[in-house]
C-alpha cells in the first residue's frame, strides 16, 4: 500500500542536443578558447568536433546569437561578441524541432476542424495567389498567415491564440534561420504552395480526411527540408 507521505517526484527533463552544443560552445568562451572577435569554426568542423549532427549545430549557434554570445555575419561566418564573456546565457525553452512537433500533432486537428465548420474562403484564396510571386520575408508572412487563417476558420479562439503564438514563434531569429536556408533551394516553395493549395482544396470541400492527411505530410515535409530528422 502507498504511503500518504510518499513523495512524488518530478521526471528529469532531458535536454536537447543543441542545448548541449550551445552550453559547451559557450563553456569555450568563457574559458578563453575563443578569443572576442575571433571567428568560429564552421558548422561543419564544430559538428565533426563536437561529434553531432550540422543541424544541432546550427540550432545552437542561432540560440548563443540570440542570447548575444556571438554574432552572424552573412557571408562571413559567426564571431565571438566584444563582451561575450560578460554576459550570461540564457536558457530558451524551445527549438525549431519542439515547434514543428507541435505543429505535427495540433495542425493536422486544425485542419480536420477547419473542413467540418467552413468551406471557400477569399482570404486563404488572396494569400495563395500572392505566393505565387514571393519570396524571402513576403513568403514567410504568407505563410504564417495561412496557417492562422486555417485556425481562424474553426471559430475556436484558443485555436486561433495557438496558431498566433506558433507564428510568433516563427518569427524568430533561431526559427528564421533554419526557414531561409530551406527555402533557398530552387523549388521548395512551390512544392509548399501546392501542399497548401491541398489543403485549402480539401478545407473547401469539407474533406476533413483529407485536409487532415496533407496537413500531416506538409509538416512532414518541412521538417525534412530543414534537417531535423
Amino acid at each position: 500500500m502507498q504511503s500518504e507521505h510518499q513523495t512524488t517526484l518530478t521526471p528529469i527533463a532531458l535536454r536537447q542536443r543543441y542545448e548541449q552544443v550551445a552550453d559547451r560552445i559557450a563553456a569555450d568562451i568563457r574559458a578563453g578558447r575563443f578569443a572576442p572577435g575571433e571567428r568560429l569554426p564552421s558548422e561543419r568542423d564544430l559538428a565533426r568536433r563536437l561529434e553531432v549532427g550540422r543541424a544541432s549545430v546550427r540550432e545552437a549557434i542561432a540560440a548563443l546569437q540570440v542570447s548575444g554570445l556571438i554574432e552572424t555575419r552573412p557571408g562571413s561566418g559567426s564571431f565571438v561578441a566584444a563582451n561575450a564573456s560578460e554576459r550570461p546565457r540564457e536558457r530558451h525553452d524551445s527549438s525549431p524541432s519542439d515547434l514543428l512537433e507541435a505543429r505535427a500533432l495540433l495542425e493536422p486537428a486544425v485542419a480536420r476542424l477547419a473542413a467540418q465548420r467552413s468551406g471557400p474562403d477569399a482570404e486563404i484564396e488572396a494569400l495563395l495567389a500572392a505566393m505565387e510571386d514571393a519570396d524571402g520575408d513576403a513568403w514567410n508572412d504568407c505563410d504564417r498567415r495561412f496557417h492562422q487563417r486555417i485556425a481562424a476558420l474553426t471559430g475556436n479562439p484558443v485555436l486561433l491564440d495557438l496558431a498566433d503564438h506558433i507564428a510568433a514563434v516563427m518569427d524568430e531569429p533561431l526559427w528564421q534561420r533554419l526557414r531561409d536556408d530551406s527555402i533557398a533551394v530552387p523549388g521548395r516553395t512551390t512544392i509548399h504552395l501546392a501542399e497548401h493549395r491541398m489543403i485549402y482544396e480539401a478545407i473547401a470541400e469539407g474533406d476533413a480526411d483529407a485536409a487532415e492527411l496533407y496537413a500531416a505530410q506538409h509538416i512532414r515535409r518541412v521538417r525534412k527540408y530543414m534537417t531535423l530528422d
